[in-house]
């Protein structure tokens, strides 16, 4: 039997409590795995998913490739939130998931199991490279010791870190539990709720600043860019922004290099295209976007980077390779780039409605490839719906991964999805923004908020994130970019998609 025909037999059947796949068993090695995470990336951000204006060639030769999905979707509208549902196979909402402060404790559970943990008791070797914000350690932090639990505490054998965002302090590397670079005698200490140290702050020196901010991004200044935060000491630890892409990528080839001889999976959580976006000198100015069209640039030269030593190093033939993005996206998050203005004919969203921390489909809808070179993928366009949270069980029905009761409970196995454009996908999906959303068949219904939206959220108005005190539906088989409303007209098929969304909640 060939690995597909093996693939394909096991994943015609979901993994049960304690069930192990046999899916690589007439392999003699296991495909190695990497994940292209990249942040804020919305469906219409590369060329191979219809951007004009520049060209994505690093990201399009693995659309050649492999496959091109139509209707991807993160599983929530922002960041922390999908990438927690990545790596525990569950809802964020199961742990009021949500944006992170940059000091916040480590939000995923250590002692639960985790898709790492799941890939190690597998036989592989791990590592996550970049950006994190999922929180470090169990309450107050402190960055002048061992920092933890954090990724190697759940699952990774390396982890190389910017702790939480680029527009939050410590603006400082953290690689496996250590600030890299730290000097001992110049401490660092972060607060998010008073100012202290002696660096200056945006609101008092703007004339120092490569960008203007907003309030909340105006606090301490770090080469040049003003921060959510304070932080005081850490000088000789402190990054350069402009630098990432050649040590976040000089650190996952350095991983790819030592680990070629055995099956590794690699995580590549991307800083791009957040904010700031401080692009390096190779890429400023090169794309008549702006920073951020120079940033997507910047993210396509780091993915063909990290490609290329997988073919140098003679591993990427049995790599299967998952590029997507962790949200959709947004032109104005805080810094003064003008990535509206210079944008031109540019459609982020790809002529979807909504964005980044919207519930209309460009909050999740986003670029997503499988590419498996070894003539193991069955290439082209898939309009199956998929969502990030099923990476989780469909990588382990590849790997032969064992799952245990209650591991990845909100996953799916779709891994024939992954390894064929003609294979189906889900058939109901769940989304998270600040309210939750479901993809029903044609249907997406959009559930009534009752909260309060957080005044930050309503200010940006250049975004609709469809937050509404009634019901929405919308029948995207005739309204693919939800421009009509039609809860009033089917009562009946609100009320069933409202009482679907009520269970998944109960599903423990």
């Amino acid at each position: 039997m060939s690995l597909m025909t093996s693939v394909l037999v096991s994943s015609a059947f979901l993994m049960g409590c304690g069930e192990k796949t046999k899916v690589v068993s007439d392999v003699s090695s296991k495909p190695n795995v990497v994940i292209f995470y990249v942040d804020d990336l919305g469906y219409g951000d590369v060329s191979s998913y219809g951007m004009t204006v520049a060209q994505t060639p690093n990201v399009d030769a693995l659309a050649k490739e492999g496959i091109r999905f139509t209707d991807a979707h993160s599983s929530a509208a922002t960041c922390t939130p999908s990438r927690y549902s990545m790596l525990t196979g569950q809802y964020a909402f199961r742990n009021n998931a949500a944006i992170l402060p940059g000091d916040a404790p480590l939000i995923i559970d250590h002692t639960k199991p985790t898709l790492p943990k799941m890939m190690q008791a597998a036989g592989y070797k791990t590592a996550v490279v970049g950006k994190w914000h999922l929180g470090l350690g169990d309450g107050f932090v402190d960055w002048n010791k061992d920092v933890k639990p954090g990724p190697i505490e759940l699952g990774f054998d390396y982890s190389f870190l910017m702790p939480a965002t680029g527009d939050r302090v410590p603006t400082v590397y953290l690689e496996n539990h250590t600030v890299l670079n730290l000097d001992p005698s110049d401490p660092i200490t972060v607060s998010y709720e008073k100012r202290i140290g002696s660096r200056p702050v945006g609101t008092e020196r703007p004339e120092l600043l490569k960008q203007q901010a907003d309030l909340q991004h105006s606090a301490t200044i770090v080469n040049g860019i003003s921060r959510i935060g304070w932080m005081a000491g850490g000088k000789s630890a402190e990054w350069k922004d402009e630098d990432f892409p050649f040590v976040f990528t000089d650190k996952a080839i350095n991983f790819i290099r030592s680990s070629k001889d055995e099956p590794f999976m690699l995580f590549f959580p991307f800083h791009d295209i957040h904010v700031p976006r401080v692009p390096n000198e190779m890429f400023a100015g090169k794309s008549g976007m702006g920073p951020r069209g120079d940033a997507i640039l910047q993210m396509d030269w780091m993915t063909g980077r990290i490609v290329n030593e997988l073919k140098k190093q003679g591993v990427y033939d049995n790599t299967i390779i998952i590029f997507s993005s962790d949200n959709g996206p947004v032109m104005d998050d805080g810094y003064a780039d003008q990535a509206d203005d210079l944008r031109g004919e540019h459609d982020p969203a790809g002529g979807y409605r909504g964005g980044k921390y919207s519930a209309y489909e460009a909050g999740t809808r986003v670029p997503m490839i499988v590419t498996y070179p070894n003539g193991l993928v069955k290439s082209g366009d898939s309009d199956a719906l998929v969502s990030h949270i099923d990476i989780y069980k469909s990588l382990a029905a590849l790997v032969g991964g064992t799952l245990t009761a209650g591991e990845a409970i909100d996953s799916q196995n779709i891994l024939p999805a992954f390894l064929d454009a003609s294979a189906d996908g889900r058939e109901e999906m769940l989304e998270e923004s600040f309210t939750l959303s479901l993809r029903n068949g044609d249907w997406k219904y959009v559930e009534p908020f009752s909260g309060q939206t957080p005044a930050w959220l309503a200010n940006k108005t250049a975004i609709e994130n469809g937050l509404q005190s009634t019901p929405q539906l919308f029948d995207l088989s005739k309204d693919q970019y939800e421009q009509h409303n039609v809860a009033s007209e089917h009562p009946e098929v609100v009320k069933k998609l409202q009482s679907r969304i009520d269970a998944i909640r109960l599903k423990k």
